[in-house]
């Protein structure tokens, strides 16, 4: 479990996480909505240890991930940012360069690295493109590849910052569908995301952000029936019989 104990974030004196609790556990997809400049990224970014808390605790299975060092927390913890440069690398070269965090001394990969790389990118079905450069992929393949950089680092939890942005729908679809497949596999899955009904869909748990802290997390159906979606999004969540999938009220 990735426990979160009264934090707060600021950037200089700005501060835009305030007194914040919530706790996320493996086996579970846990999405985390609110309103554009709420603070979501520098959530994710901090639980990463990317950011460190101006107050608060952060713990990992009991352990404060400060104690447990860069690397420690490598073996632990994957983070995919929204934003992000287009290295110079083939498909194969990216995924391996999720071993980073075990290399030895000598900084050379092993055999073993090479296996585990091989078999996320089985895993995400892309291991015909291994030889393919990053760049020449779609936007859809380019995802997967990075998930299964973070497949490859074979931690008990992946962080993701919007990862269905400039996705067409059907790969929307799809990567819930995977990130969904590995949560029921045991990872701990938590994303940033604005598309709710996408979120409501796949989600064992919504974190709704609003003014520096959770207003609320608990099930689809728990926050989708609360007024609270109403007050933050000035929009409500309908469950569409049969299809079993949520959409917008107005």
């Amino acid at each position: 479990m990735i426990d979160l104990q009264k934090i707060s974030v600021a950037y200089g004196r700005n501060f835009v996480l305030q007194d914040l609790s919530v706790a996320f556990e493996r086996g579970r997809v846990t999405s985390i909505v609110g309103r554009n400049g709420c603070g979501k990224s520098t959530l994710v970014k901090t639980m990463a240890g990317i950011l460190s808390p101006a107050e608060g605790v952060i713990k990992l299975d009991g352990v404060s991930i400060e104690a447990l060092g860069r690397n420690k927390r490598a073996q632990r913890i994957a983070y995919l940012a929204q934003a992000r440069s287009e290295p110079d690398l083939t498909v194969g070269e990216l995924v391996l360069h999720g071993r980073y965090p075990y290399l030895s001394p000598l900084g050379r990969y092993t055999q073993t690295d090479r296996e585990i790389a091989n078999a996320a990118m089985a895993e995400m079905g892309i291991e015909a493109l291994a030889e393919r450069p990053l760049s020449s992929l779609s936007g859809g393949m380019r995802q997967k590849a990075y998930i299964a950089m973070a497949l490859a680092q074979d931690t008990d939890y992946i962080l993701l910052d919007e990862p269905a942005t400039y996705l067409d729908i059907s790969n929307q679809l799809e990567l819930m569908q995977i990130l969904r497949r590995l949560a029921d596999k045991g990872k701990g899955i938590v994303t940033v995301t604005h598309d709710l009904p996408m979120a409501f869909g796949f989600s064992d748990a919504i974190a709704v952000l609003d003014k520096g802290e959770i207003a609320l997390c608990d099930t689809p159906e728990a926050v989708s029936g609360s007024k609270l979606l109403e007050s933050v999004f000035g929009v409500s969540l309908t469950l569409l019989a049969p299809s079993g999938q949520y959409g917008y009220h107005f």
